[in-house]
């Protein structure tokens, strides 16, 4: 597998031997795999002991920093909402992005308790494009459609919103819950941006998202649950037998992790 370009995603490098790419999601750093770094909203929420959604804008560009600054990967931030519900709000939280030195964000279309309607959804994009045109021509825009992980998996609007947010300028496109690729090849067909995929248990494999077309994939939350299992399933040993069976499983990743920890990249 060698970096490619991603047609659409302006310098962005791929990891894969095609036109897609990887983006890692995990909280800290450093990570094994190339391509471009996106720090998961949820995540970082995490590491503050808190749910998704309970970050606030100041402690997502302070956290956006530090991962610029500790790889020369170009980073990409997931900026909830823009946190801020008018379209103002969203083009202040673009501006600060750029100035954290992010090479990309995503904005998504729910406020925290409901998704915007359309029509204002699409003027938050428009917003978000032009304080990214202004700040940072080359920053990558994600425009974001939550009707599938929010309890609303109506496609129709889902694809009516990405071709809305298409036309207000993002540059990438991304419907996080799609789960049969039958979905997919149907937002695939009626959009022509790049499409941004969440690999989902049951869903889609990676090599199957890639030969429908889809521009680049990301794990979500995915590694920082997974860490989060690791945490309670020792703890759970610890207090149930007394055991340490955890320590050996954490001592077998624990060279990757130091490695990975102490290189630049």
């Amino acid at each position: 597998m060698v970096p490619n370009p991603v047609p659409g995603s302006v310098g962005f490098p791929a990891w894969t031997s095609d036109d897609g790419f990887a983006i890692c999601t995990a909280a800290p750093s450093s990570c094994p795999i190339r391509g471009t770094w996106a720090p998961s909203g949820a995540g970082h929420a995490a590491t503050l002991g808190r749910n998704d959604g309970n970050v606030t804008r100041d402690e997502a560009i302070a956290h956006a920093r530090l991962i610029v600054g500790a790889t020369s990967l170009p980073v990409s931030a997931d900026l909830e909402n823009g946190f801020g519900d008018a379209p103002e709000l969203v083009a202040e939280t673009v501006a600060l992005a750029v100035d954290a030195g992010l090479a990309g964000c995503s904005i998504e279309d729910y406020s925290g308790s409901e998704i915007y309607e359309r029509a204002h959804a699409a003027d938050r994009i428009r917003a978000a494009v032009e304080a990214a045109r202004r700040c940072d021509p080359s920053l990558v825009l994600t425009a974001r459609a939550e009707n599938h992980i929010r309890g609303h998996p109506d496609l129709a609007d889902t694809i009516a919103r990405l071709q809305a947010f298409q036309e207000a300028g993002a540059d990438v496109l991304y419907a996080p819950g799609l789960r049969t690729l039958d979905d997919l090849k149907n937002v695939l067909a009626s959009v022509d941006r790049p499409v941004n995929v969440l690999i989902l248990p049951g869903g889609p494999t990676v090599p199957e998202i890639f030969e429908a077309g889809a521009a680049r994939i990301s794990v979500g939350s995915a590694f920082s649950l997974a860490a989060n299992a690791a945490l309670v399933e020792a703890a759970q040993e610890l207090l149930t037998t007394g055991t340490t069976e955890f320590w050996t499983r954490a001592l077998g990743s624990a060279r990757t992790i130091n490695e990975a920890f102490a290189k630049k990249d």
